[in-house]
């Protein structure tokens, strides 16, 4: 398997996505952020002092989404037709697993999209209350489903 990203002298490059057909892309990434149970608890009762936790991580993780290609070198610049951030606490395990949904119309993919907005939604949160919990951890950043283009539907959770 040849790597896209690399030409044939094995130098990094940005793939030419000029002749592949316009198709509807959705990428659907999730995430994780383990907490102290009080510091779930302050989050879901707004409690802690920079405000409001998850709406501030919903709009940077929408805003990261949509500026992927300035982070990522070989990203292409692309029109995004929807992105969602959404929260998902679960008290027993004292965490917040994030979930970003993004869509376009266009010649290439949206996961690496999702993932970054995934991944600056949770660093956002820790930002956010790393002042009343410094061992907070993000884990299992991750890609859970494709679709659209060549390889059409991936399910990988």
């Amino acid at each position: 398997m040849q790597l896209t990203h690399l030409d044939e002298e094995g130098h990094a490059r940005m793939v030419d996505v000029g002749g592949k057909p316009d198709t509807e892309r959705v990428a659907v990434a999730k995430g994780e952020i383990t907490m102290r149970s009080e510091t779930l608890a302050l989050i879901q009762e707004e409690g802690i002092p920079k405000g409001d936790v998850l709406a501030v991580a919903q709009v940077a993780g929408i805003m990261a989404a949509k500026r992927t290609h300035e982070l990522i070198p070989m990203c292409h610049p692309l029109l995004l037709t929807h992105v969602a951030v959404e929260f998902a606490p679960h008290e027993a395990e004292s965490l917040i697993e994030i979930t970003a949904t993004v869509k376009t119309t266009g010649k290439t993919g949206v996961e690496m999209e999702a993932l970054t907005a995934v991944a600056v939604a949770t660093l956002t949160i820790y930002d956010m209350c790393k002042a009343v919990d410094r061992a907070m951890h993000i884990t299992n950043v991750r890609l859970v489903r494709k679709s659209g283009g060549k390889s059409g539907e991936i399910i990988l959770e």
